[in-house]
């Protein structure tokens, strides 16, 4: 089926489905077409997540080696940033706990692959425009964020994607059609639908509806209310066009996407933080960098803030790079004072986790930094580190919408901004700080005044109990399930 042609029977312009075939030509001159090439899969054990979800890592070899079930689960993604790892590993978290078995199937790492090698093209430019956009306003202003909200929002950048999607499908050949495919970017969701699986479950991130997301027949799930209304009318994907909606068997909204760990341990966690907001001990900030390694121009002057604060041992500070060794480099760099109250951790998964387990029930004073050179430990090393933490730093992409105090600073693209909206609403994190000094002055006030990190304790309980956390365990049961119920 050309899936380029018609969005949600919303035809598509002469001039947007020439640009989109035109489009894939050009990747087929710059990287071939392998559409008549046979991939073999085989299956490890994935790094890190591998032990404590269950999680096998879907690899290109020599032979046929996976061995699938009725059990069986795939987590399609890429890599493009952070945010699509995390949204695949909650998923795969709620898949493993209800007792099924999920494979992740990310088509970035297939590199000697034709989908392996546009994505990195494209996750390359992405990367930059995210550092650019940070360091340029006038770039910012006048690309990025327009591009971010508004360039990706048009039912024209769907059509175009699709067709170049059309590329992407040797890679699935050996999956079989009826298996659960949940797809945690819609590359890999669209990519599927043209392989021919049939059971295909488009996880769609943020919170703003842009028509990138869109994989037509497949169930789109998306984390809150208004932006289900907004994907169900296909709203301002034309202009001023009016469109056609989609069906109501094509879309539900979910709850946040949130791993099983950090759902049941909800009420736990938020104790603890209370109870050190009461005995007055060391706040525990964490700051977690984005995957384009943007933003370090704020995060200097939030660590350079918060060392009076350390040195006092009225704060502690916690600092995940991801793997982007360099962003740590350069922090110490510009803040050689840090370096008295800073332990750098080795690039040893097993260890970050023992010492987040002796910081649970322990104290923390200093500053921790981690690095990890493996995408899955630089990624889940976030998640471990935020149950022990009481305020997390972060601009408001996907960890927005996790259960855990937050100051969210300024955003990296359009697309973001309402992310830190549904946080502030439901009340477990703050409004968008959109300048250093905003954010600075925030910080201050969640340093000094207990009660803001009690509140927000306070209203992630209430949200867990409403069910708000619950959308990975959703996203697995309508796979599972193979429909919506």
């Amino acid at each position: 089926m050309d899936r380029s042609g018609f969005v949600f029977e919303n035809e598509i312009s002469a001039g947007a489905y020439r640009r989109a075939v035109k489009n894939k030509a050009k990747y087929i001159r710059k990287y071939g077409d392998d559409s008549g090439r046979i991939y073999h899969l085989s299956e490890r054990s994935a790094p890190a997540i591998g032990k404590l979800l269950g999680v096998k890592n879907i690899v290109i070899s020599d032979k046929s080696e996976c061995s699938f079930n009725e059990k069986s689960v795939i987590v399609g993604n890429i890599r493009m940033g952070f945010g699509h790892y995390r949204i695949s590993m909650a998923i795969a978290s709620a898949v493993h706990s209800m007792g099924y078995e999920p494979y992740w199937f990310d088509l970035h790492s297939f590199d000697e692959a034709v989908c392996g090698k546009i994505i990195a093209d494209q996750n390359r430019l992405y990367s930059m425009g995210s550092r650019l956009s940070q360091k340029i306003p006038a770039f910012n202003k006048l690309i990025w964020e327009p591009l971010n909200s508004e360039g990706f929002r048009r039912l024209s950048y769907n059509s175009s994607d699709q067709k170049t999607a059309e590329l992407m499908t040797p890679v699935f050949g050996e999956l079989p059609k009826d298996i659960p495919f949940i797809a945690a970017h819609t590359w890999a969701a669209q990519a599927a639908l043209h392989a021919g699986l049939t059971n295909v479950v488009n996880a769609i991130p943020d919170n703003w509806a842009m028509a990138l997301h869109l994989a037509e027949g497949a169930v789109h799930t998306v984390q809150t209310p208004s932006v289900y209304l907004g994907y169900r009318t296909l709203r301002g994907m034309d202009g001023k066009r009016i469109l056609k909606p989609m069906p109501e068997d094509s879309i539900v909204c979910t709850g946040h996407y949130i791993d099983h760990e950090l759902v049941q341990g909800v009420d736990e966690d938020c104790a603890r933080r209370i109870e050190r907001i009461k005995s007055c001990r060391p706040k525990r900030w964490l700051l977690s960098v984005g995957g384009a390694g943007a933003q370090k121009e704020i995060f200097v002057e939030l660590i350079k803030k918060l060392i009076p604060e350390i040195k006092r041992g009225r704060a502690a500070l916690l600092i995940n790079v991801g793997d982007h060794k360099s962003v740590l480099n350069e922090l110490i760099k510009e803040l050689p004072e840090m370096k008295k109250y800073l332990t750098l951790h080795p690039d040893d998964f097993s260890r970050t986790e023992r010492f987040v387990r002796e910081i649970y029930d322990g104290e923390l004073s200093g500053i921790h930094a981690f690095c990890h050179s493996d995408i899955f430990a630089a990624v889940y090393s976030t998640n471990l580190l935020m149950r022990a933490s009481d305020v997390l730093i972060t601009k408001p992409s996907e960890l927005a919408f996790y259960p855990v105090p937050k100051l969210l600073i300024k955003r990296v693209g359009g697309h973001e901004a309402w992310g830190a909206i549904r946080s502030a609403e439901v009340g477990d994190g703050t409004y968008e700080c959109t300048s250093s000094s905003e954010a600075l002055a925030m910080l201050d006030l969640m340093q000094n005044s207990g009660d803001i990190i009690v509140k927000m304790c306070e209203y992630i309980k209430a949200a867990k109990k409403a069910g708000v956390y619950n959308g990975a365990y959703r996203v697995a049961e309508i796979a599972i399930n193979g429909k919506i119920k």
